[in-house]
């Protein structure tokens, strides 16, 4: 052999090296890119999965928030207002010892003064328990705590839309009426 086939064969045993090489970077390239597409793919399918646990999450938080809100608002409610059906039956009472501490205006003696000191202790135990008299003589008529049963006409110094008379006081308890006063309105 001589040298120029000597240098022939290593050109072309070179060139097929490169063949080679190049058919094996395609390979792997190929190979390489389903592999990271695939992967590209599980990674987008995780991120969704994890953004909608973690929506779920904040909304069960919120959730819950809520009803811990609205438990403790329960809870308020029925301290302040549990007493509201008792305080009802209470009423009766009450504008019967005020029907009676008038009837013996005029006498004196222990009956009046038991009367009274009933009617005191009476009270008191209304106001500790939140409720409020609502006594709007004189006053502009409100129709969220008083009711209209008669319109009388004007008499001096009376002015229109005013409560003329009070037949029955109302109750409040806590901001919320109990029971509406029975009031007369001056006409207009």
């Amino acid at each position: 052999m001589s040298e120029n086939e000597n240098k022939q064969a290593a050109d072309q045993a070179a060139e097929e090296l490169k063949k080679a090489a190049q058919e094996a970077d395609q390979a792997e390239q190929t190979s390489e890119e389903p592999a990271a597409e695939t992967v590209a793919d599980e990674l987008a399918a995780a991120q969704a999965k994890a953004a909608e646990h973690y929506d779920l999450y904040v909304r069960a938080v919120a959730e819950l928030e809520n009803t811990r809100r609205r438990c403790a608002e329960d809870v308020m409610k029925a301290q302040k207002f549990g007493v509201e059906k008792f305080a009802q039956n209470l009423l009766p009472v009450v504008d019967s010892l005020e029907k009676a501490i008038e009837i013996t205006a005029d006498t004196e003696g222990p009956m009046r003064e038991g009367l009274l000191t009933t009617y005191r202790q009476m009270l008191h135990a209304l106001e500790v328990s939140g409720m409020t008299c609502i006594d709007p003589k004189g006053e502009k008529f409100d129709p969220n705590t008083q009711q209209a049963i008669a319109m009388v006409p004007a008499g001096e110094g009376q002015l229109a839309g005013n409560v003329a008379e009070v037949f029955q006081r109302g109750w409040k308890i806590h901001e919320r009426v109990l029971r509406p006063a029975m009031v007369s309105v001056v006409q207009g």
